[in-house]
């Protein structure tokens, strides 16, 4: 196959590719994200026309003989098809787009559910707030449930963040000191990813997030669970790790419900052992990446506040692997 042809096939592909995945807008699994996808392709669909048209309109001036044309009548022709066309085209464009603002930006039914989440460098803290039984406090990971309209309020700690579901609808830039709103409406079952989209340091690329929309019976199961305390380790290096964990300053930044530790500058770990991912996602939860955030943080992710704990015993690294990976 020629170079050439591979070239065009390869660009094909990945083309295609970037239509799906979790973190596609062109893939909708929310009411304003297929909103902003058909937007999109009707905005495609008007460039693709205007291309065609000044295209049309090159190859016409190239190949004309200047003497035998009509002069007005190619520059009407140069008129129609150059300005009154793309005029037409770019403001009809404009109407549409504009008509999907009020329903983007509409508040949520009362009673409706809502999230708060708060963008840290370079974490998310989220808040599932309820009037009888309190605040949940999470970290890194959004559960929705499917076919629901959830109002997400956003503030930030310290610089502009940007919340962003692709999958799900717009984004929203989380700004310091006021509160920002977005409702989305997911309607299709799925984990996607949740990025925050404005540079705010140097481990920006690595502030990211997981989505999973479930049915509302799962929700609900789910949710009582996060809401439970820690259950009491069941194995002798759970137990040991439990004390590693409490006796080397862990609890000053982070809490575990029904222990001692009730830090508030780092991500609430009470049930971090049921989550998908580490270092908001930047590693896959299981028993090695637990070792290596815990004992080369900073390489990871660089700037991040949490200390690297490298004094500790292989025995004791171990154990606190085991109690991490055991808060389900």
């Amino acid at each position: 196959m020629p170079a050439q042809a591979r070239g065009v096939l390869l660009t094909v592909v990945m083309l295609l590719t970037g239509c799906t995945g979790s973190q596609s807008t062109l893939d909708p699994a929310g009411k304003g994200a297929e909103q902003i996808a058909d937007l999109f392709w009707w905005m495609l669909g008007g460039a693709t026309v205007i291309w065609i048209v000044m295209i049309g309109l090159t190859i016409y001036c190239l190949l004309l003989n200047p003497v035998a044309h009509h002069r007005r009548k190619s520059a009407l022709f140069i008129i129609g098809g150059g300005v009154i066309a793309p005029t037409l085209i770019l403001t009809t464009l404009l109407i549409f787009s504009l008509s999907l603002l009020p329903p983007l930006l509409a508040r949520p039914p009362k009673g409706s559910l809502q999230v708060e989440v708060e963008g840290r460098q370079w974490w998310w803290r989220v808040r599932y707030p309820d009037e009888k039984e309190g605040v949940l406090e999470l970290a890194n990971e959004i559960y929705l449930p499917r076919g629901e309209p959830v109002e997400f309020l956003l503030s930030s700690s310290d610089v502009v963040h940007s919340f962003w579901i692709p999958a799900l609808g717009g984004k929203v830039d989380m700004i310091p000191g006021r509160t920002t709103r977005l409702t989305l409406h997911p309607n299709r079952v799925g984990t996607y990813r949740g990025i925050c989209a404005e540079y705010c340091g140097e481990s920006h690329s690595f502030m990211n997030f997981s989505v999973v929309v479930v049915d509302r019976d799962e929700y609900e199961q789910w949710l009582a669970g996060q809401r439970a305390s820690r259950e009491l380790p069941q194995v002798a290096a759970a137990r040991a790790g439990e004390a590693v964990f409490l006796q080397s300053g862990c609890g000053a930044c982070h809490s575990v419900r029904g222990t001692d530790a009730d830090g508030t500058i780092g991500p609430d770990l009470t049930h971090v052992g049921s989550r998908q991912t580490l270092g908001a996602g930047l590693l896959t939860a299981d028993r090695a990446h637990y070792r290596n955030w815990i004992t080369e943080t900073s390489r990871l992710k660089p700037g991040v506040k949490m200390p690297e704990f490298r004094a500790l015993t292989e025995e004791q690294l171990a154990n606190l692997v085991t109690y991490l990976d055991n808060l389900k």
